[in-house]
């Protein structure tokens, strides 16, 4: 993939991260308030302060996600983003990590409506 490629690939896929997140807050399952600069995504969980970054690294073609339980590297394989050590798809591990830093009951990140 060009650089060209991964740049949007990786600016829809940041988007429909905060899309999913704002649509989530709408309907009152989470309490997060998400602000994008660039290739930085950050995600501010409102109730305790935490927050997940999660950026684009066009050297190395892939998205980086920082929350309280690690650091994340995901490539793009076969129309998923999958991460580089246990194979775990982006918006699943997102779901997972926004279970986790929100407090409350189970959030399911997804681009389905």
């Amino acid at each position: 993939m060009t650089e060209t490629e991964f740049l949007d690939l990786a600016d829809s896929t940041l988007s429909a991260i905060e899309t999913a997140l704002d649509r989530l807050t709408d309907e009152d399952r989470i309490d997060v308030e998400c602000s994008r600069s660039g290739n930085v995504l950050e995600i501010e969980f409102l109730h305790n302060s935490s927050k997940v970054i999660v950026n684009s690294q066009a050297a190395m073609q892939e998205l980086w996600v920082a929350a309280r339980s690690g650091g994340f590297h995901y490539r793009y394989v076969d129309g998923k983003w999958i991460d580089t050590r246990d194979g775990t798809e982006l918006f699943d591990a997102l779901s997972q990590i926004a279970t986790e830093q929100s407090g409350g009951s189970p959030v399911i990140v997804s681009t389905n409506p």
